[in-house]
């Protein structure tokens, strides 16, 4: 099972990613999705509990993205994506987003992720040389957010390890993850090494552990992650 072809078959969608990650989300935290994937997780959320989204360019507690052709191109996220108002939405200068960032404020922050280090090191921001020219609001979010959780396939389209002993990518902070949500399980980083909390059925342990760059280590039983399938 540890090919990558049979990996491809088995292995979460990003939708199913993104529904997991949001099943943790406590009821009136306040919570930052990164960029891209991670803007999924809102999609999701589980009934009876309603997190209040913060975005960085200046907006607390926005709606559901508009229906196609009703979008106001005054009312975006900061992945200039259109967002909806609603009761109680709140807009404020991109300085005072930023200290609410820095003041920690935010209970959740939920990001995309090129690497994950067994220290909680997270790389998500540039592939190296010809990358992204800045890190952005992300270094910012890693180290304000009391909670860092990170959403990514388990392994690069070519069939490398993303959760590894030490990130080979630009850094985009140190020592900031507590829990990663991949393709194949649910990983926690726990005093500087992975700790497999859950796993997809369809994949032994013996099988996850050779696409996993680092030790993958338990405390107790291991969880089946299992994921609504309409997802798909």
């Amino acid at each position: 099972m540890s090919d990558v072809i049979d990996i491809e078959t088995i292995k979460l969608s990003n939708a199913q990613i993104a529904w997991r990650a949001a099943q943790d989300i406590e009821d009136g935290a306040y919570v930052n999705l990164g960029i891209g994937f991670p803007e999924m997780v809102a999609k999701f959320q589980p009934k009876g509990k309603q997190a209040i989204f913060h975005t960085e360019n200046g907006v607390l507690d926005f709606g559901e993205a508009p229906a196609k052709g009703e979008e106001d191109w005054d009312c975006i996220n900061a992945g200039k994506k259109a967002i909806t108002i609603k009761p109680g939405t709140a807009f404020f200068h991109h300085a005072d987003s930023f200290a609410m960032v820095r003041g920690g404020h935010l209970d959740v922050a939920i990001l995309g992720a090129y690497q994950v280090a067994q220290t909680g090191d997270l790389a998500n921001w540039s592939t190296g040389k010809g990358g992204v020219p800045a890190v952005g609001g992300a270094m910012d979010l890693v180290h304000g957010a009391k909670r860092v959780a990170v959403l990514t396939d388990h392994c690069t389209k070519k069939g490398e390890p993303k959760l590894l002993a030490a990130c080979t990518m630009p850094l985009t902070g140190v020592g900031c993850v507590t829990r990663i949500y991949t393709s194949l399980a649910v990983v926690d980083v726990v005093d500087g090494r992975f700790v497999l909390r859950e796993k997809i059925p369809a994949i032994t342990l013996e099988a996850l552990q050779a696409v996993t760059g680092a030790p993958l280590g338990t405390d107790g039983p291991v969880g089946d992650l299992i994921c609504p399938e309409e997802l798909k």
